[in-house]
């Protein structure tokens, strides 16, 4: 499969229209994955792809509304001026699309922002039976992870330096969060890799190291994945 596989489709909520993207089976459970600062670009397709591989449908919404950042400053910029209440309003859009089209079940996931995003939708979006989120926690004034209605899985990198984000500190807070909301939960740390460790395309680990992420990042991934979709076929099964 590639990236031309996702077919490109319009989601409405009350008087706004998004587009987004979607590849897999109709009658499959959805599950809705979430881009990083980037924007909807290679590397979250490539997730999509991958995660419809495994058998769901996967629904990407374009939360930037068809910008994607060419370097880490535009990515900056365009996170910086994310509606974050309004990205969480496209989720809960696009969860009640999956519902609408086939999908029983569906599940969230999502990388960096796309992270924060999954947590913030545990807390604020309904319809999701269950998450998982990469390398991200949502900023208290948007959501409280200890306020979670569903189960939900993250991953974070050992040596991820994005303090108060995806730092190991704040996945240790995440935990305690998560622990406090009394839905089902794991937090795994993933030693010797940083930030996006996720991302590994030719493309991808070329961009993470001309940022300066030069981990050995494939098994960790790998085994993130096998753990993904242990969790999401737990929760998503019929």
């Amino acid at each position: 499969m590639a990236t031309s596989d996702l077919v490109k489709i319009q989601i409405q909520r009350e008087n706004i229209t998004f587009d987004a993207y979607v590849v897999g089976k109709d009658d499959a459970p959805g599950i809705v994955v979430i881009q990083e600062w980037w924007g909807v670009d290679f590397e979250i397709k490539n997730h999509a792809l991958k995660i419809s591989q495994l058998g769901y449908k996967a629904l990407i919404p374009d939360l930037y509304r068809g910008k994607v950042g060419l370097d880490a400053a535009e990515a900056q910029h365009l996170m910086d001026g994310l509606d974050w209440p309004g990205a969480v309003k496209d989720i809960q859009a696009s969860v009640n699309w999956l519902k609408a089209n086939g999908s029983q079940k569906v599940g969230v996931t999502g990388y960096c922002m796309g992270g924060a995003l999954t947590i913030a939708s545990s807390v604020l979006v309904s319809g999701i039976d269950a998450g998982v989120a990469f390398y991200g926690v949502p900023p208290p004034q948007l959501a409280d992870p200890a306020e979670a209605k569903l189960p939900i899985q993250a991953h974070f990198g050992e040596l991820d330096n994005l303090v108060g984000f995806s730092d190991i500190t704040a996945a240790k807070a995440l935990e305690e969060r998560l622990k406090a909301s009394g839905t089902p939960y794991e937090v795994y740390v993933y030693p010797g890799v940083t930030h996006a460790f996720m991302n590994t395309s030719p493309e991808g680990n070329a961009r993470r190291k001309g940022m300066g992420m030069i981990d050995d990042n494939e098994a960790a991934a790998d085994l993130a994945w096998s753990r993904f979709q242990t969790w999401m076929n737990r929760y998503l099964s019929a």
